[in-house]
């Protein structure tokens, strides 16, 4: 089992890296592979997504009232409204990847958890979203896409399931390619990725259960807060950061990660 000072690293890589462009689950593969750790476990894996669940959860606590409120009203006497209108899209957008992910997941486990594989999408996906930034019309609000678009984002977001692609980098690309601001397109993707941790913890927890795994709950709660505490502080800082600075200084990473990963690993 891991002990406390690994516990801390591996839940504030995940907090950090989670919302980010960078792709989470490669560096949370690297990190064990590069330190010669052990294997986290199934537990402390709920544990990360929990904590990184609750801070988008409160972040943007203001928008999910809204659109919840947006949802039942529509029903009711109220109509449809811009924030159900964004509800739909994101449930729309999730599709893709829980279909995706319920028929591949052992079979990317299996085949594609290898550094040159998370090198090779580091770098061709960072290509892309330096494109997508690059080029990007910033024409369109979020509350008009259509639901096609939801559907074209979903299937970019299905694509993270290959270990360096980054499911945030992924779904930003594309709605940069869609014509949204770099705001807009990072907190779609942020709402997006409600859905997305709580179906993966919920995976994970079902796991645990079946497992003979013992749970050290102090290991747990502390992997809760580290994860929450670092996942809030980049949710806040990087909405602002990249309306002034944009996606280069995460392009310029990705392709030093990948370019490192190719010289320690071909």
């Amino acid at each position: 089992m891991i002990d406390f000072g690994q516990a801390v690293w591996l839940a504030l890589v995940q907090g950090l890296t989670e919302f980010l462009p960078v792709s989470s689950s490669a560096h949370l593969v690297l990190l064990p592979i590069l330190a010669d750790w052990p294997d986290q476990g199934l537990a402390f894996d709920v544990a990360v997504h929990v904590g990184t669940l609750g801070a988008v959860v409160v972040y943007l606590r203001r928008d999910l009232v809204g659109i919840v409120a947006g949802c039942f009203g529509q029903w009711g006497s109220g109509g449809k409204t811009k924030e159900s209108r964004i509800g739909w899209l994101v449930i729309v957008a999730t599709m893709p990847a829980v279909v995706v992910g319920f028929f591949l997941d052992e079979t990317v486990e299996l085949l594609l958890r290898h550094p040159l594989v998370i090198a090779a999408a580091t770098i061709g996906f960072a290509v892309l979203l330096w494109w997508a930034d690059r080029y990007r019309s910033e024409t369109r609000a979020l509350s008009h896409l259509g639901f096609k678009d939801a559907v074209l984002i979903g299937v970019f977001q299905a694509l993270a399931l290959i270990p360096g692609t980054s499911r945030s980098g992924i779904t930003i690309t594309a709605g940069l390619m869609l014509g949204l601001s770099r705001e807009a397109a990072a907190r779609f993707s942020f709402l997006m990725a409600i859905p997305i941790i709580a179906a993966a913890g919920c995976f994970k927890a079902v796991s645990m259960m079946q497992s003979d795994d013992a749970v050290l709950w102090n290991l747990f709660a502390l992997g809760v807060v580290v994860a929450f505490l670092s996942a809030w502080a980049v949710i806040a800082l990087f909405l602002r950061f990249i309306s002034r600075v944009g996606m280069t200084p995460f392009v310029l990473y990705r392709i030093a990660l990948g370019s490192i990963l190719l010289i320690l690993f071909w």
